[in-house]
């Protein structure tokens, strides 16, 4: 029998804008196989989320998902959040991990903290505005002739390789991480002082809105941290606004 350490109670898959009710519902049956029960969807095809809900070995977990509206809601209180692509064709703004690599530094985190791992939808993947909620991308090395997976099967792999994953951590770490909705608060206060001062112009602000949340992400800031400088940014943010209005 398969141990199930307290950690894995820590990881959030999360799938996004799912649509194949055999997908769904072999994902959640890996989850099952592997001790992995906490499972988030966001806007999922509904008609195939019900029909997935009967899948065999898994009804239990997918009656118990929680459905979310947003990426951001879906990964809100994790300190990592960590997407997953083929990286094929596209230009990537995180950095990418391969996955014996990236499913340690996962296992790592978990130790402290929790984890939400993204799988987007089985015909596009994730797109740029998801991947921007991401610390860093994984990817399973495949063929470059079929670099795609089936998603029921890489959400197989990967949990497999987390279950296989060995690290040194023996303790969890003194730092606690910010959370993906502490670093959202950060990062809606830091486009208004950006917009307010100029910085984000509108013809640009959806790919300058990306960018900034790519870069907060990269500071890997911890949990007071995070409110430190939240303190300062909304200084400033009152102090634009109230400049704003003596020239209004």
């Amino acid at each position: 029998m398969l141990p199930v350490p307290a950690e894995f109670g820590r990881l959030r898959v999360v799938l996004v804008a799912s649509r194949n009710p055999l997908n769904i519902g072999a994902a959640a049956r890996a989850m099952s196989n592997f001790g992995f029960l906490n499972l988030r969807v966001v806007n999922p095809y509904e008609i195939a989320f019900r029909e997935a809900r009967s899948a065999v070995g898994a009804a239990a977990l997918l009656t118990d998902a929680e459905e979310c509206k947003s990426v951001a809601e879906a990964v809100a209180d994790c300190g990592l959040v960590v997407g997953t692509t083929a990286g094929h064709r596209r230009e990537l703004r995180q950095p990418l991990q391969r996955l014996e690599h990236g499913a340690s530094l996962i296992r790592k985190q978990l130790v402290s903290g929790r984890v939400a791992l993204l799988f987007g939808s089985e015909r596009v993947g994730l797109s740029n505005q998801d991947l921007s909620h991401c610390h860093w991308l994984m990817r399973i090395p495949t063929r470059a002739e079929h670099g795609s997976m089936n998603l029921g099967q890489a959400v197989a792999v990967c949990l497999y390789e987390l279950v296989c994953a060995h690290n040194s951590v023996g303790t969890a770490e003194k730092e606690v991480p910010a959370t993906a909705r502490d670093l959202e608060r950060f990062t809606g206060v830091l486009l208004e002082v950006l917009r307010a001062s100029g910085y984000i112009h509108p013809g640009t602000a959806t790919s300058a809105e990306e960018k900034v949340r790519r870069l907060v992400r990269r500071l890997n800031l911890e949990a007071r941290d995070a409110e430190v400088w939240l303190g300062m940014l909304r200084q400033i943010a009152w102090k634009v606004r109230a400049e704003e209005k003596k020239e209004g």
